[in-house]
């Protein structure tokens, strides 16, 4: 939880924003992003162990965003701890995660200000036939939600939501089915074989489009389209309010991007389900 007294992982984000970071800086940035309420607080040495990676790398990280070492840049992280902190949010602790939640919507829709780039997505991903969409563990019910809707406009969605030697099987047989792209949803707490599937699915020619947590999340690593939409962690198992939005924002962009075919096909299924009496309303 953010509160008094930590800095807010948006402002943490502000910090590397236009800075070109290496995978290796990519998860100092996540590490101390996931840990924004003690970040100003940590020593070159948490900070490596949290992140896994050397106490140098850290120092060279510091140093990528323009300060001269890691002391300067605690120093700067404790002054956004001092200007950003506010008094507790008004409500009880549920209250407070459901303002969380409508934060992480209202910073998604600025997000959706300038709409070319999720267009770019919806054209990308409406034209791979068949399309893939991941999601392992957590983010399974999520890539489930989306294929769901997403096969009443598209002809072929494949949900991947098992890893082990299967997943790769189903990866190659998406890729020589004529698949060009693959949406992923990538939550915390980022299973290996997750990222293990990104990887796989570059080395067979995929386009990946992630749908993730943060811009500097693991998933950065190995998607080329990277659409963030924070996690709300306040309760004790994290909430997917905005990523949600996020893969139907992505669902409305594949519909743009064939309005036609898109016309047709829930026409199509609107009297398929008339016929059959699917539903009561």
């Amino acid at each position: 939880m953010n509160g008094s007294g930590a800095a807010s992982p948006d402002r943490l984000l502000d910090l590397f924003h236009g800075v070109r970071l290496t995978p290796t800086q990519r998860r100092i940035a996540h590490c101390l992003v996931r840990h924004a309420g003690a970040a100003a607080y940590l020593s070159a040495a948490e900070v490596a162990e949290l992140a896994g990676v050397s106490q140098p790398s850290v120092t060279r990280f510091a140093m990528a965003l323009g300060h001269d070492g890691y002391p300067a840049l605690r120093r700067r992280l404790r002054e956004l701890t001092v200007t950003g902190s506010a008094g507790p949010a008004a409500g009880n602790a549920l209250q407070r995660a459901v303002h969380a939640e409508r934060d992480n919507l209202d910073r998604l829709a600025a997000q959706l200000a300038d709409a070319r780039r999720v267009a770019e997505v919806g054209k990308l991903l409406a034209a791979s036939r068949p399309l893939p969409v991941l999601g392992l563990r957590a983010a399974a019910p999520l890539a489930a939600y989306f294929a769901y809707f997403a096969a009443k406009v598209h002809p072929d969605v494949r949900v991947l939501d098992d890893g082990g030697s299967m997943l790769v099987d189903r990866l190659d047989q998406a890729v020589a089915a004529g698949a060009t792209a693959m949406l992923a949803f990538v939550l915390p707490r980022y299973p290996r074989e997750t990222l293990d599937a990104l990887r796989e699915a570059r080395d067979a020619g995929l386009t990946v489009v992630a749908i993730t947590d943060s811009p500097v999340s693991p998933a950065t690593e190995h998607a080329e389209v990277v659409l963030p939409a924070a996690v709300g962690t306040d309760l004790v198992f994290d909430l997917h309010t905005a990523p949600m939005t996020l893969a139907m924002v992505v669902l409305q962009a594949i519909c743009d991007a064939a309005p036609a075919e898109t016309q047709n096909r829930l026409e199509a299924f609107e009297s398929s389900a008339a016929r059959r009496q699917l539903f009561l309303g």
